[in-house]
């Protein structure tokens, strides 16, 4: 591979596809997938990103078949394809939002659910939904396929100073400083917008309990303190994999 010099070492190249491929097979141990679509990508280095390949589902995606590509979208290393939408998306994210170092786009159902009503909150009733206090984006206009780089630049343009950004009648990107920071915050956006469904069809049109907003944000800086439980959550989901699908971090899942 004739990467630049400033592309991470080996041994930290491998430790990212790793962390790229847990986040994928957990996401579909959670349900968070959609058939072979949506894509996760970490930043490795200044116009070089790991992403997810085309035609694996994500339960079957190993280290060795996450793809590095350029900011051009040109393959530097790996033998699967790249999905379009994937790389007009992502590249457009990371170039514009120094923060989105791993960014993680699903259409998981609750906060997809979100993203289909007009007008669609996440709303602060819910102690886990105070995590995003300040950090969320709403995109409300749908244009399509993400099939351009025009699309994709309105779409990075919306996270700029956010982490969070729902996408009308498409689904959400949660992006972060690190894989582990953007999964466990993917996971508690879920969880915050699952609880928010079931409290809305519960209520039967009695209002949430909405928390006041100098509580939202005090709580939100607790949250946001204790960034050891996320490290600590992504280090477990390693150890379940081993546990349960071995041979996840190594070669290629076969698929040509």
């Amino acid at each position: 591979m004739n990467a630049p010099e400033r592309i991470s070492t080996s041994a930290s190249l491998r430790e990212a596809r790793e962390d790229l491929a847990a986040a994928l097979r957990w996401a579909a141990v959670l349900g968070l997938n959609e058939g072979v679509c949506n894509h996760f990508s970490f930043e490795v280095a200044p116009d070089r990103y790991l992403i997810n390949p085309q035609g694996l589902h994500w339960s079957e995606v190993k280290a060795g078949d996450i793809l590095l590509i350029d900011a051009g979208g040109h393959l530097v290393e790996g033998r699967h394809p790249i999905e379009p939408t994937a790389f007009f998306i992502h590249a457009w994210i990371h170039r514009l939002n120094p923060q989105a170092k791993a960014v993680l786009h699903t259409h998981m159902p609750y906060a997809t659910a979100l993203c289909l009503v007009a007008g669609g909150r996440l709303a602060w009733c819910n102690q886990n939904a105070l995590r995003f206090w300040g950090r969320v984006a709403y995109d409300d206009r749908y244009n399509g396929v993400a099939l351009s780089d025009a699309e994709g630049e309105r779409i990075g343009r919306s996270l700029v100073g956010h982490e969070v950004v729902f996408m009308a009648s498409h689904g959400v990107t949660v992006v972060g400083e690190s894989i582990a920071w953007a999964f466990d915050d993917l996971y508690y956006l879920e969880r915050a917008c699952m609880h928010q469904v079931l409290a809305t069809q519960a209520a039967a049109g009695r209002p949430l309990r909405v928390i006041p907003e100098a509580l939202c944000r005090a709580t939100a800086a607790q949250i946001a303190g204790e960034r050891q439980q996320s490290d600590l959550f992504f280090a477990s989901i390693r150890r379940m994999l081993d546990r349960d699908q071995p041979g996840w971090r190594d070669g290629t899942s076969g698929c040509a």
